[in-house]
């Protein structure tokens, strides 16, 4: 299938709400951070301290996290105040075979703060993994990249109606050119599909998914993430409407069919 079309997002530059200026250098970089946990096996390989950066470009109808959408919902920290909370749990995510992801919102809104945190926890010998819808991919530079073990990009869509549809916003091709520069890099990618019965379920949609997934030889595997409704309460408290109310989980039935068209065309599926 032919690969969507359209512009990608400005490069690189200050991202507001980010201190970008004179002597806010290494440790001293602020970004906006709204909270971090620890999970297992969720956001990467293994055990992973998993900080979660405010702020993101896309308004998915599906996202379980709305209250992570503008920068202001989060606590402005140095690296050096991040680093501090991860090197608390620096033994305990290295013998469990883990490391430290930085997800959001959307981390790349954050490239200075963000590659500054990636880089170091690779000193500290830490697996990195960057979680990123990759539409801002265009902002991270090799230095950022070169200090990134794992990329867990999330595919929204492949027909351009429906990431529209589903982003509110934008175009998929910053994605796709995202992704292909990972694979020519030589970066292990994690492809994420939320499959949204009604929405991202067309057969043609989650072929031309899988059909890109399948041309990157660097992706070790395909996560079909089934859609749920369990951050309907963060939109009420936020006094928003939850767009997919009434839209109900997939059935087995089409996780199946969704699963195999990725298995198929020969890819690892979870």
């Amino acid at each position: 299938m032919p690969a969507p079309t359209g512009d990608a997002p400005a490069g690189p530059g200050p991202v507001p709400g980010v201190a970008v200026g004179p002597g806010r250098t290494g440790g001293e970089l602020t970004g906006a951070v709204h909270s971090w946990d620890v999970s297992v096996g969720v956001d990467g390989p293994g055990t992973r301290f998993v900080a979660f950066l405010a702020g993101c470009p896309l308004r998915c109808r599906y996202c379980h996290s709305p209250d992570t959408w503008y920068r202001r919902s989060g606590r402005h920290r140095t690296v050096d105040e991040l680093m501090a909370e991860i090197t608390r749990y620096q033994r305990f995510i290295q013998v469990a075979g883990g490391g430290v992801t930085l997800s959001g919102g959307e981390p790349l809104l954050q490239p200075r703060f963000t590659g500054e945190v990636l880089r170091r926890c690779h000193e500290m010998g830490l697996h990195t993994a960057l979680d990123t819808s990759g539409f801002l991919g265009v902002r991270a530079d090799d230095a950022l990249l070169d200090a990134t073990d794992l990329v867990l990009l999330d595919v929204k869509s492949w027909d351009p109606a429906t990431y529209r549809r589903v982003t509110r916003t934008g175009s998929v091709a910053p994605t796709l050119r995202f992704g292909r520069r990972l694979a020519e890099r030589g970066t292990p990618i994690w492809i994420r599909f939320v499959l949204v019965p009604g929405l991202t379920d067309a057969e043609e949609n989650v072929a031309g998914v899988a059909d890109f997934a399948a041309g990157l030889a660097t992706v070790q595997r395909v996560e079909v993430l089934p859609f749920h409704r369990l951050g309907a309460h963060k939109y009420a408290d936020l006094g928003l409407t939850f767009p997919l109310a009434d839209t109900a989980p997939p059935t087995p039935e089409l996780l199946d069919r969704v699963r195999g068209q990725f298995a198929e065309r020969g890819l690892t599926v979870y």
